[in-house]
């Protein structure tokens, strides 16, 4: 019933939102006459405040269209590389020139992004800051809600799935990034990678991030996982998709409620930051409102999650702390296997985390190292992020001018 009256309240915003925005164009718009009057600029920064806190948010281009490589702009083109039921696989195939046809090729570089209630769109500046140095491909996940329902359930075990067949398909020459949520599934293909022999293991894995060991400095995130059993997930956040999508009648998390959460977690924050937008408006700080408008149109883009996939996320990472414990047995290929990072031997593990997180708090993601604990001691290493937050290590300054040199030495010395 949430997620119809969450449908409803749209239908009426989004009229409201619209008029909100013409009303806006009216007062600000050089043409109209409107715009001159000396009160224009706040009405006219008061009704875009309003059209933007009514609209509905789509999920954003990634708008990498180019990249430059040593002084050089080269075109890049997003191409599906494998589409599968809830996930494609992008690769954004820069164009060189035929003059650099000898250029040694730069290692590939596969992404894994958070499944977890925004888009792989967030990881933009991360792809953008990679593309460069590296030869990118992402996951693009599938807002639940746009898949049929004749597709079949899509559980944690299908993420680990995915991960191999992504993984096999780029061959062994590939290094893996995975940000946040992906860091435990990832963790897991490799680890049963490893376990089967498989030739086509990767070369590195870079962690950033994520909920390895939720049980080290716990966050509001993993508190409210654990504080609530099992079955009031099962009974208060889960619904059915209503008619007007692809996917009605598929269980799924809301990205609505993924969502409230985020901005529940920072209320003052993003209260300030709409403040700031309006001044901004009223000053014609374009550019600074063009940061804010940039933002909150990522931000406040997000999609829904299959039931089964959350509902697994939470018991088995968040409760049980399976992995962790070395407890946690995966279908695959027809049978069972336990997840033993153990048995990783080849695949060089970096770890990375802010010192500022309030996701994934300090020491759950290099919690990995000592899972892997037959990986020799020269194939790991580990940083903590002075002053980043969550979104810090794989956006923004920190990430474009300290981590992600990082990322790259690492990937080239295990090449």
């Amino acid at each position: 019933m949430l997620y119809h009256l969450r449908e409803a309240q749209r239908a009426m915003l989004n009229p409201l939102s619209s008029w909100a925005q013409t009303l806006g164009k009216l007062y600000s718009h050089p043409y109209s006459p409107y715009a001159y009057m000396p009160f224009a600029p706040r009405v006219a920064a008061g009704f875009e405040l309003m059209h933007r806190l009514g609209k509905e948010y789509d999920k954003p281009k990634w708008g990498l269209d180019s990249t430059d490589i040593d002084g050089v702009t080269v075109p890049v083109l997003e191409q599906v590389e494998i589409d599968k039921p809830f996930c494609r696989l992008i690769h954004f195939a820069r164009q060189f020139p035929k003059s650099a046809a000898r250029r040694p090729a730069d290692p590939t570089v596969l992404v894994f992004a958070p499944l977890s209630g925004h888009h792989a769109t967030l990881l933009r500046d991360t792809v953008r800051a990679l593309l460069p140095h590296h030869d990118v491909y992402v996951t693009d996940w599938i807002d639940a809600r746009q898949v049929s329902l004749s597709k079949g359930p899509f559980h944690l075990h299908d993420y680990i799935g995915y991960a191999i067949e992504f993984i096999r398909h780029l061959g062994p020459k590939v290094h893996l990034v995975s940000v946040c949520q992906p860091t435990v599934p990832v963790l897991a293909a490799v680890s049963m990678m490893a376990s089967l022999n498989d030739p086509k293991q990767a070369r590195t894995m870079t962690m950033m991030g994520g909920p390895i060991d939720t049980r080290r400095s716990p966050t509001s995130v993993n508190n409210l996982a654990t504080e609530k059993p099992y079955s009031w997930f099962e009974r208060n956040v889960i619904y059915r998709v209503p008619g007007r999508h692809a996917g009605v009648g598929r269980l799924v998390y809301p990205g609505f409620l993924q969502h409230a959460g985020f901005v529940a977690m920072n209320p003052d924050r993003h209260t300030e930051s709409h403040r700031e937008f309006y001044n901004n408006l009223v000053r014609g700080a374009d550019e600074d409102a063009d940061t804010h408008r940039a933002f909150y149109d990522e931000y406040n883009a997000v999609l829904d999650l299959p039931a089964e996939y959350y509902l697994d996320t939470i018991k088995a990472v968040f409760q049980e702390h399976r992995l962790a414990r070395g407890i946690w047995k995966v279908p695959f290929e027809g049978r069972m296997m336990t997840v033993a990072p153990e048995d990783i031997t080849k695949v060089a593990l970096f770890t990375i985390e802010g010192e500022l997180d309030d996701i994934s708090g300090i020491g759950q993601t290099s919690a990995a190292l000592e899972l892997c604990s037959k990986l020799p001691g020269h194939m790991k290493r580990q940083t903590i992020v002075e002053g980043a937050g969550h979104y810090g290590i794989f956006s923004g300054r920190r990430w474009r001018t300290l981590v992600r040199p990082q990322i790259s030495d690492f990937i080239r010395e295990h090449a």
